[in-house]
């Protein structure tokens, strides 16, 4: 934490950050993980953050970015297939906003255009008084995500920019989602309108990987894609009296404070019309 205050709170810091934060530092480190001699800190990476091997498939990993976004065992995450339910599309820490006036106000954070996020003001439109749902994933989280509804999906729109850290100082200090490396499609549901579903790079985290082309059916809870290293952030906007967000997290998302979720899990309802 100490370090990340230099960074974001002082003048020497800002200026070692305009290098930590380049796409070209990310994508070396990223490079490195590939290969066969970063599967030496599998191990102490693993035990740092005590994450549980048992849970995932580890056939065939070889390096550290094969570890980072190891795929799971089929039973341990669980997705809720009940028409009228919101899932989590990830395991992370869940943040529900409002969307006012274009503004993404969240608690403790530096506020955010919706137009400015998604480079499009005209899309941002469709948003207003919805709502936006910020899921953070830190480095000890399952880093696969899956389609959070079921419907056809466009194009994926990447969005250049730099890779500053998602810890909460940096969201304190800077529009982080806005200035970050990120990509995004919309996805035309029966349930919940077109949504939007993001994915935003962060320090280190060299890539995001999708899977599926333009026009596709998709479906809730099949695998969308993965991040390489590093902590990250999914965005859904979803469009104004569609969906009912579970009380508790909504009650500590006004408090400022964040919801632990995993992918699959019930986190809010739908609105019939």
């Amino acid at each position: 934490m100490a370090g990340l205050n230099f960074l974001y709170r002082t003048l020497p810091g800002r200026c070692c950050l305009k290098l930590l934060s380049a796409r070209w530092v990310s994508g070396l480190v990223g490079a490195l993980l590939d290969t066969r001699a970063s599967q030496l800190l599998i191990r102490p990476f693993s035990r740092r953050f005590d994450i549980d091997q048992s849970e995932y498939d580890l056939t065939g990993i070889g390096t550290f970015n094969q570890f980072f976004c190891r795929p799971i065992k089929e039973d341990r995450r669980p997705v809720c297939h009940e028409p009228e339910v919101l899932i989590a599309p990830c395991d992370g820490l869940l943040k529900v906003i409002p969307v006012e006036n274009d503004t993404v106000l969240p608690v403790k954070q530096s506020a955010f255009s919706v137009g400015q996020l998604l480079r499009s003001k005209g899309l941002s439109a469709r948003y207003e008084g919805g709502l936006c749902l910020v899921f953070r994933l830190c480095v000890n989280h399952y880093h696969r995500y899956c389609y959070i509804e079921s419907g056809k999906k466009s194009r994926d729109r990447y969005i250049p920019g730099r890779l500053n850290t998602v810890r909460p100082v940096a969201l304190r200090e800077r529009p982080v989602f806005c200035e970050n490396s990120r990509e995004y499609c919309l996805i035309k549901t029966e349930t919940v309108g077109t949504l939007v579903q993001m994915e935003v790079g962060a320090m280190l985290v060299g890539k995001i990987r999708n899977k599926e082309p333009a026009n596709a059916l998709v479906r809730r809870g099949n695998e969308k894609g993965h991040f390489e290293y590093g902590g990250s952030t999914i965005i859904v906007l979803i469009q104004k009296d569609r969906i009912r967000i579970d009380r508790e997290i909504l009650t500590s998302s006004a408090e400022g404070a964040e919801t632990p979720v995993k992918m699959g899990q019930k986190i809010g309802s739908t609105i019939r019309a």
